[in-house]
């Protein structure tokens, strides 16, 4: 990711069809040309302004109309296509786009959930299962994997994020990636693989307030160290298309900004394939103050690198005009149709346009809701577990309480066309069935006298986080507060379950809760999940990929910040004059990489296999490994994350007081040991500068190497870069 050489994603997009391409543009009107940018909505509606059924049909009788979204189901797509393909003149098949976030039919934890598995696979495996039930039904392309990291957990779209940190995220990005559109560049045409889109481009997470399509302003070596690395790492396993954000960045509007859009995207890494708007982010450059009118709109989007208009029509409205007063170069115009047409080739369209009907995946099947349930139990976090109340020990009587036990809250937000159509399994559901015939399993808050323990289940509903779902008070809505101070007040032991798209302020009941699970947004096995860890078929080895602040005003925490010249020093707590606040500690309430097991577990101190390397010999590409010794303590198997962590305490940049460099999620029985080997070179010792071209730094001096199971280890060695 250092380095930003050109990965196969880019040779992938350029294909074996360059001679189709340049002829089949050759024979294109320059409105026909233009069409192949329009992208409209079907009857599903994603932002304002609804949908655009009989337009797109007429668009695609005359060639107009490059793309659909939000058309859903074989027979409805096939119709459309059979317009473009059979009745147009060029008969130039559309491509069908949908936001499949983290499930079609079977939804898979929120993708912050998933992070929290720390295991790519997680990723990997939601993509491979929303691939193949998403083609079925036609859909060619995803509007995913979302990659916008995100320090701030008021902003409600942390939910279809991976949290505060660059190299978790591009980890993630790149499986997720792989598990749309398979391994190889071919198998993007077969039946079970739709293209994956790198989304938002760039810095969206970065929004003032945590305030959706808010202003960003970042320096240049920001936008390269924290948000740029994963779109990098989508690109390099083959992400075929991209996305532009919402944002402006530094005053520019993403869907103007020649420097993101073409300068690093287009030209540096010389990404081939089509970048598509937001919904209607051509047309916002508008209200941004931008753009004059929807002509200008459409000339400055398409310029800046804008390959294809969604919803919004100002290119096809106002294109012909601006080609023939020379307002837009025609070979400007001509790439852009070239990688949208690039898109259509790498799918198959041209050969095989029609989905198969009869193949059509309708339901989820016995092996994707094992897969969710197995994803959903590995992204769940035990947050405190005192006196090993966890796992619930046999006979003992359960009773169930909250808003959310028996909610369909579980599939959070951007659930897919499953989310209506299939109901996910209730925490009460699956206690009930986990616990098994004959159990003591109540609900409800009058049950509470009889019980040994009581399961207290609360959240956020699935509305409260996604797009346009930002919060200003992070507590738990309503009087779930309340709910849970009643039942500590019986004295009987009880544990939270926590159903949330966002980390969550969790007030004083969290000294007298006996035990907390954040189970996320967890997805259509939701409940059964919950129910495996609760009963200990499942042994928890999640962590947090975002730390949980101690109150909203507190915000941004995260563990990935740069040392002021008066930083916090925990051994001096009576020193005042330090960064922070007077009413709230300096750290977060859970950190960055927290989480417990039903097991314990000891990592030792890493150890590096060199004393030092030189810049010259990690510019030719040398690299040392770092071993981290780690044994299972306790009496049971379990999971353990092991955690290396990269400082470089003095630079001609202020660097993070640490970087996640690497990390492994190990299987380890009750006694048994292992060693954990990490191999690192110029990608994780250096850093790019405020250079607006890009310059990527590798600097003499030592290097601090933390090794453990949060990012608050303290066990290091060191590495002298001469």
């Amino acid at each position: 990711m250092g380095d930003g050489g050109v990965g196969h994603g880019a040779e992938a997009a350029r294909g074996g069809h360059e001679d189709e391409i340049r002829e089949l543009i050759g024979r294109m009107t320059v409105a026909e040309k233009l069409g192949q940018l329009q992208q409209l909505s079907w009857t599903g509606a994603t932002g304002p302004g609804g949908s655009q059924t009989a337009e797109a049909e007429e668009a695609a009788r005359q060639g107009r109309l490059g793309s659909v979204l939000n058309i859903v189901g074989a027979r409805h797509s096939n119709a459309l296509q059979r317009i473009a393909v059979e009745e147009s003149r060029l008969g130039i098949p559309l491509v069908f786009g949908l936001d499949v976030i983290h499930g079609f039919w079977t939804t898979f934890p929120i993708p912050l959930a998933q992070a929290a598995a720390f295991d790519p696979e997680v990723a990997r495996t939601d993509g491979e299962v929303s691939a193949r039930e998403a083609r079925s039904q036609g859909v060619h392309w995803t509007f995913a994997p979302m990659m916008d990291v995100s320090r701030d957990p008021r902003w409600g779209r942390i939910a279809e994020s991976c949290g505060e940190d660059p190299y978790l995220t591009a980890a993630y990005a790149a499986a997720k990636t792989r598990g749309y559109q398979g391994e190889h560049p071919g198998d993007l045409a077969t039946a079970e693989r739709v293209a994956a889109c790198a989304k938002h481009f760039v810095a969206y997470g970065g929004a003032e307030g945590g305030r959706d399509y808010n202003t960003v302003d970042v320096s240049e070596s920001r936008l390269r160290n924290l948000y740029l690395p994963p779109f990098k790492a989508a690109l390099d396993a083959g992400c075929a298309t991209v996305m532009a954000s919402f944002n402006t960045l530094s005053g520019i509007p993403a869907h103007a900004n020649t420097h993101t859009l073409t300068h690093v995207l287009k030209e540096e890494w010389e990404f081939t394939g089509p970048v598509v708007s937001d919904w209607n982010g051509v047309g916002e450059l508008l209200p941004h103050g931008f753009a004059a009118d929807g002509a200008d709109a459409g000339r400055i989007a398409l310029a800046a690198g804008v390959d294809m208009e969604m919803v919004s029509t100002h290119l096809a409205d106002h294109g012909e005009e601006l080609v023939k007063a020379g307002r837009i170069e025609e070979e400007r115009l001509d790439d852009a149709v070239a990688r949208v047409l690039r898109l259509k080739y790498a799918l198959g369209l041209f050969a095989r346009p029609y989905t198969d009907e009869s193949a059509a995946v309708d339901v989820p099947t016995p092996a994707a809701r094992r897969a969710a349930r197995e994803a959903a139990a590995r992204s769940m976090v035990l947050l405190k577990n005192e006196d090993g109340v966890l796992p619930v020990a046999p006979g003992k009587a359960v009773a169930v309480v909250g808003p959310f036990a028996d909610s369909r809250d579980l599939h959070g937000t951007w659930q897919g066309p499953g989310g209506e159509k299939f109901p996910p399994v209730t925490v009460l559901h699956g206690i009930r069935d986990v616990a098994g015939r004959g159990a003591r399993v109540t609900y409800g808050v009058g049950a509470t006298k009889a019980a040994d323990l009581v399961v207290v289940v609360v959240g956020e509903s699935a509305t409260l986080s996604g797009e346009a779902a930002s919060r200003s008070d992070l507590g738990l809505p309503g009087d779930q507060e309340e709910l849970i101070g009643a039942v500590a007040a019986t004295g009987i032991p009880f544990v939270v379950v926590l159903l949330n798209g966002r980390p969550l302020v969790l007030g004083d009941w969290l000294e007298r809760a006996s035990a907390v699970l954040e189970a996320w947004h967890p997805g259509i096995e939701g409940g059964n999940a919950v129910a495996d860890v609760l009963y200990g078929r499942v042994n928890p080895g999640g962590k947090l990929p975002v730390s949980f602040p101690r109150s909203a005003g507190q915000v941004p925490v995260h563990y990935n910040h740069e040392n002021t010249g008066r930083p916090y020093d925990p051994r001096t707590p009576g020193n005042t004059f330090v960064t922070g606040y007077l009413d709230v500690e300096r750290t977060p309430r859970f950190p960055f990489g927290h989480g417990l097991s039903y097991t314990a577990f000891e990592t030792g101190t890493p150890r590096a296999s060199v004393p030092d390397i030189t810049v010259a010999g990690l510019e030719r590409g040398e690299t040392f490994e770092v071993e981290v010794p780690v044994r299972n303590t306790g009496d049971r198997d379990g999971d353990e994350v092991v955690q290396l962590y990269v400082h470089d305490p003095v630079a001609t940049l202020v660097q993070p007081v640490r970087r996640l460099r690497g990390f492994r999620r190990v299987t380890l029985g009750a006694g048994e040991r292992t060693t954990v080997r990490f191999t690192l070179g110029a990608p994780d010792l250096g850093f790019w500068t405020n250079a607006p071209d890009g310059h990527f730094v590798l600097e003499p001096g030592e290097i601090v190497l933390y090794a453990g199971n949060s990012s608050t280890t303290t066990e290091h060695c060191t590495v002298t870069v001469r």
